[in-house]
């Protein structure tokens, strides 16, 4: 069976699919799966609730349990069902039961792990493209760790840490495309990771560097409005009015960077990517 009549099969069943593309849900990672669960609440609910029927997609995981944490997990949340869908080879990822799954899908989870094997296996298959089809139909997709940096279409990997940017400091690739202006990083603070997100942001001052703490996440709606849902911060860089010596820097030397504007919004907060602007209730 096609990707173009699963598609349209399942959009006649799934109660979440809408006029405009589904919630994306980037995650910091870490996120809490033991007591309020409110990021993986606040998905499934998105996703329908009691009649939602999850995806699970844990190939960017080496760990082969990772999936099943999640299935149970949404089972027990209350959801109509939760399948594990494993894709090991680009072979798996073009055809067969896997797209039957993301066909039927209220919501799409991708867990975590290495953000580099869930774009060699999955990137330009018809997987990729049946996920992508399915969120412009009103799906929801969430990520959580490397299943976020890989929601957008520039994709951070390989990086280092630290709190100065400096050249070479990571590196993107490409990812799936469900949202096209933005670098997304996550682990953020926890992680150190200010400077490389700089660092991107300075070599490609039009896009929206996010950087997602552990235990939070972001629900962009399809009007490009972000609320910050979770215990932590998502910080915002803003390279429209950057200037930077980038361009003059050799090896891996540090960058100097002037009027950045920076943005640290908490729970609740919301933010306008299309003005670039906080959102004040």
């Amino acid at each position: 069976m096609s990707s173009e009549t699963l598609s349209a099969s399942s959009e006649e069943q799934s109660g979440s699919v809408s006029n405009g593309r589904g919630i994306l849900m980037p995650i910091g990672g870490a996120e809490d799966k033991l007591d309020n669960k409110v990021i993986l609440s606040e998905f499934v609910e998105y996703a329908g609730g009691d009649k939602a029927r999850i995806a699970i997609v844990p190939t960017a995981s080496s760990i082969e349990a990772a999936g099943l944490r999640y299935k149970a997990i949404f089972l027990g949340m209350g959801v109509e069902s939760a399948e594990v869908v494993y894709i090991g080879s680009r072979e798996d990822a073009n055809g067969g039961e896997s797209l039957d799954a993301i066909a039927d899908a209220t919501g799409i989870f991708l867990t975590g792990g290495n953000q580099m094997r869930l774009s060699a296996i999955i990137g330009g298959t018809e997987f990729e493209q049946l996920v992508r089809e399915r969120h412009n139909a009103g799906v929801i997709v969430a990520g959580t760790s490397a299943g976020a940096s890989i929601l957008s279409a520039h994709m951070v990997a390989l990086g280092a840490n630290g709190a100065t940017p400096k050249l070479r400091m990571a590196q993107m690739f490409a990812g799936f495309g469900l949202i096209s202006n933005v670098i997304i990083d996550q682990h953020f603070r926890q992680r150190d990771r200010i400077g490389r997100l700089l660092s991107l942001v300075a070599g490609n001052p039009g896009l929206l560097g996010l950087g997602i703490d552990e235990d939070t996440a972001l629900v962009i709606d399809d009007s490009g409005i972000m609320k910050v849902v979770g215990r932590h911060s998502v910080t915002i860089v803003d390279g429209s009015h950057m200037v930077s010596d980038i361009f003059q820097v050799k090896r891996y030397g540090e960058i100097t960077i002037s009027d950045v504007r920076l943005h640290v919004l908490g729970p609740g907060r919301k933010f306008d990517m299309t003005s670039r602007k906080m959102i004040r209730d």
